[in-house]
């Protein structure tokens, strides 16, 4: 199993709910048709920031979401964040659930 979390700057304390309706009613559809996709997380770190986490069966998926995020915000949310986004990707080396 794979994750991606990218971290992003909002523009703004007013940008960060339409950022995150944008997700809800655009982003969502895409990022869970890449290839074994398992899960995806945003969280509002209070401070400007939304971390968005990916979480797929193979790496390939896990690019294959960054490259969709990267396209979704370009083509319709670069107004809401400022710059590109701090992006950690790799293995899940510990996973647990209830």
């Amino acid at each position: 199993m794979h994750a991606s979390v990218r971290r992003y700057e909002i523009a703004g304390a007013e940008a960060v709910q339409p950022f995150i309706t944008a997700i809800q009613e655009q982003f969502v559809e895409r990022v869970t048709n890449v290839e074994g996709f398992v899960g995806y997380y945003v969280i509002d770190g209070g401070d400007g920031t939304l971390t968005s986490i990916t979480v797929a069966a193979t790496e390939a998926g896990v690019e294959m979401s960054n490259v969709a995020a990267e396209r979704w915000v370009v083509e319709r949310a670069a107004h809401l964040v400022m710059g590109a986004p701090d992006i950690t990707t790799g293995e899940v080396r510990v996973h647990v659930e209830r």
